[in-house]
């Protein structure tokens, strides 16, 4: 008689150490981008943007008076948008609020709390975003991941040695997680001030994570 499963031995199973890496690369901002916004209402579309014009023209003036390049200075949007108020419960027009924002990039990382108090004295009524970057952010990504591949070869090594496991020290994969880019972002409503505005960078964190598989 025939029994085709006696005695069959049973495949080898994979044994797999899955862990994670993380590295992480501190680096100072290569330079900082400002949102300046300059906001006006009126009861007409015409006087709403006439007195934007003119506050928007000596920002701008101000600006490339601290040596700003003019091509650093971009327009970033343009809106128009009506104005109402509720009274008994019933909506009722009030005029239009017409709103002009503009990008500009400051090399000098240290002139920033200057832009900003300038811009404000002059007119801009809100800074709406304070963004460090970095021109050569690959180059730091790159240091990051290869101390996310050690710190991942490490957390093996150390589960094995714990475990008495015989590890391979070859990875059987690595899936490199991807994360959002190296940016600090604030955000900012600024008031007429007379004062120096403190802006510190501090240093940027440029991370990489790794998922490895290890056999045993």
């Amino acid at each position: 008689m025939y029994y085709a499963n006696i005695n069959q031995p049973s495949p080898a199973t994979s044994r797999i150490i899955t862990v994670t890496g993380n590295g992480k690369v501190l680096a100072s901002a290569s330079y900082v981008q400002l949102q300046i916004e300059v906001s006006t209402q009126g009861k007409n579309v015409q006087e709403a943007q006439q007195e934007n014009a003119s506050i928007m023209n000596r920002v701008l003036q101000s600006i490339l008076a601290l040596n700003i390049p003019r091509e650093n200075v971009q327009t970033a949007a343009y809106n128009i948008a009506p104005i109402y108020d509720f009274v008994d419960g019933k909506q009722v027009f009030k005029g239009y609020e017409v709103t002009n924002a503009i990008t500009v990039k400051i090399p000098d990382t240290h002139q920033v709390g200057a832009v900003i108090d300038t811009a404000v004295q002059n007119g801009a009524n809100r800074i709406s975003s304070i963004q460090f970057k970095i021109d050569n952010a690959d180059v730091y990504y790159q240091q990051a991941l290869s101390l996310a591949l050690y710190n991942a070869q490490m957390k093996a090594k150390t589960i094995a040695d714990t475990m008495q496991l015989s590890l391979h020290p070859q990875p059987i994969e690595i899936v490199e997680e991807h994360e959002s880019g190296p940016v600090l972002y604030k955000s900012l409503a600024m008031a007429d001030s007379t004062i120096s505005t403190p802006i510190e960078q501090g240093q940027m964190t440029i991370s990489a994570t790794v998922r490895v598989k290890f056999q045993y």
